[in-house]
């Protein structure tokens, strides 16, 4: 099967084709890391919180419930009966807070799986989304979440199988109390989801690398660049410079910056694009609305 280089890239209805012939795709709803970043100086990149989409064939497969994760539901609402699987990378708030404002939730025909790692001294996904919609910090309980859903644990490293054409590989990364990246494998393509971590300067996280090795995309947290980097050192996340190191060094064919610091409007995102188009030609800078077709 050839490979073909992103022809187009866009926001909503456009499509980066990197493969005409594969049926997966996909689509960021939210990219921005910490908090939310309202105004006209976000609307280009977008302010949302982290919430990824990826479609394999017709499986659909959601990884992050940040606040993007509002607009995703009201696309899914569209569509009637929803059946999904949702990931998560750990439960901060900034990766949760979407939940409970997720429409397909409210409806008992719906079903989801909900994936979470399980890590020492903390406590299970479903208590978290409780806590979350508890007094008082929320008005009503999660008991009013109609939804069919099968809360499935599994430890970083472990391989999950979802069908018997879709496989994701699981690696534990460098984050405050844990997170979790994951490598889709579908149709003979993989997607790496790779969202918080922080670096050791000078060094490259084998194991992540052994994830990412050879993927045809690699999403990952760039939060800040090496410029700032020093100032945030222990806070988890990394720069989009460690991220073009890190698939230099794996042979990743796509590398997608995400998780974009709050303080960085589309000036500063701007600026950062150009940087990362020279450093690795061919590299994305993920958009709300931005699509992918693998």
């Amino acid at each position: 099967m050839s490979r073909k280089p992103a022809s187009l890239i866009g926001r909503g209805k456009e499509v980066a084709i990197l493969n005409r012939e594969a049926k997966f795709t996909v689509k960021f709803w939210g990219v921005r890391g910490s908090i939310p970043c309202p105004g006209l100086a976000y609307h280009r990149y977008g302010g949302n919180t982290p919430c990824v989409e990826m479609s394999c064939g017709d499986k659909t497969l959601i990884f992050d419930a940040g606040t993007g994760l509002r607009s995703l539901g009201q696309e899914l609402v569209k569509k009637g009966k929803i059946e999904a699987e949702i990931f998560f990378s750990h439960a901060h708030l900034d990766h949760i807070i979407g939940f409970p404002f997720f429409a397909p939730a409210f409806h008992p025909k719906n079903k989801f799986k909900i994936w979470s790692a399980v890590f020492d001294q903390q406590i299970p996904i479903k208590e978290v989304f409780k806590k979350l919609t508890s007094s008082p910090m929320f008005p009503v309980s999660f008991e009013i979440f109609n939804a069919q859903f099968d809360f499935l644990t599994f430890k970083p490293g472990d391989e999950i199988d979802v069908d018997e054409k879709i496989s994701l590989s699981t690696v534990e990364l460098n984050h405050p109390q844990g997170a979790v990246g994951y490598r889709v494998n579908f149709a003979g393509k993989s997607v790496c989801y790779i969202t918080d971590t922080e670096h050791k300067p000078g060094i490259i996280d084998q194991n992540i690398k052994s994830l990412v090795s050879g993927a045809d995309v690699v999403i990952y947290d760039a939060c800040f660049t090496d410029e700032n980097y020093a100032n945030y050192t222990g806070w988890g996340h990394s720069t989009w410079q460690e991220g073009v190191k890190l698939c230099d060094a794996a042979s990743v064919k796509k590398l997608i910056i995400f998780h974009h610091d709050p303080g960085n409007d589309d000036s500063a995102m701007d600026i950062i694009s150009k940087n990362v188009g020279k450093a690795r030609p061919g590299s994305l800078v993920a958009m709300e609305g931005m699509e992918l077709e693998v």
